[in-house]
């Protein structure tokens, strides 16, 4: 049957307002929070100047090591419902080793008994009010939908350690320098996390990991200014970016944190441990 022009001309404007309006639905359709949120760029470094010493107080020696940092730009498609997310840094601690030896007297240790023990895989390490968030300044983010167009903004944070170690042993009453060597080693995660206020649903972004290590020879019969000795590494490794997310373990989420938790330990060379400074919680 032969068609005649005007037949095929009213099939193809069919067709081609058809196809349209299925690009159309396609291309106006907006994405869900889940499927459109992205990290544009990722940040993560420990900076290049060594640990400090500070021997200005006879009764404590302080340290201070160099800053970790992290920062992300993230991309947020419009929210269309009532919906309101936060997005931001969660930090663990996986694993610490934090030992004040006075010779041969002992050592204090500040440990953390359930992750020492191997009972949990990590331990929340919030400042301790915005669990399970790292912090609330520059360190989060939340967004309240409705919101009609894309959002973008950058969170950032920072840690170091910044203690005091006693000079003399610390179950003593005598100020006697004994002090000898300081050691530490802690490991961190820290997830880039959205995580929705009303359900609590959690989508992990990003995950970094990140080692600090730590040596301090002391001589306490050198007069009060020569006696710390900064040892290798002088320089940290940097922080490794992981191409694939690891989870949260639940530990990281919720009470205690690592300072609430931690408890300070003097380890005699002979004898019984004491417990100097038991946890807060």
């Amino acid at each position: 049957m032969r068609v005649s022009p005007e037949v095929r001309t009213f099939v193809w404007i069919v067709l081609f307002f058809n196809a349209m309006g299925c690009i159309q639905s396609v291309k106006c359709k907006p994405k869900s929070f889940r499927e459109g949120i992205s990290v544009l760029e990722v940040n993560s470094s420990i900076d290049s100047n060594p640990t400090s010493i500070d021997e200005s107080s006879r009764v404590v020696l302080r340290y201070r090591t160099p800053h970790f940092r992290a920062s992300a730009r993230v991309l947020v498609p419009p929210v269309a419902g009532k919906e309101t997310w936060t997005v931001g840094w969660i930090q663990a601690c996986n694993h610490m080793e934090f030992y004040n030896k006075y010779g041969n007297k002992g050592m204090s240790s500040w440990e953390l008994p359930d992750l020492r023990d191997g009972k949990i895989q990590a331990i929340s390490d919030s400042d301790g009010v915005n669990y399970p968030w790292y912090g609330n300044t520059t360190e989060t983010c939340t967004i309240v939908g409705p919101t009609k167009k894309d959002t973008k903004f950058t969170v950032s944070m920072n840690d170091n350690f910044y203690p005091s170690v006693t000079w003399g042993v610390p179950v003593s009453d005598s100020n006697v320098p004994q002090l000898s060597s300081i050691h530490r080693d802690q490991s961190f995660t820290t997830w880039l996390v959205a995580i929705h206020q009303g359900s609590g649903e959690t989508l992990v972004l990003q995950t970094v990991r990140w080692r600090m290590q730590l040596r301090i020879h002391v001589d306490p019969d050198k007069p009060l200014g020569q006696r710390a000795r900064l040892c290798e590494p002088v320089a940290q490794e940097q922080p490794q970016v992981l191409g694939k997310n690891e989870p949260i373990p639940p530990n990281a989420m919720v009470k205690p944190n690592a300072n609430d938790a931690q408890v300070l330990m003097w380890r005699p060379k002979s004898g019984e441990p004491i417990v100097v400074i038991p946890p807060k919680y």
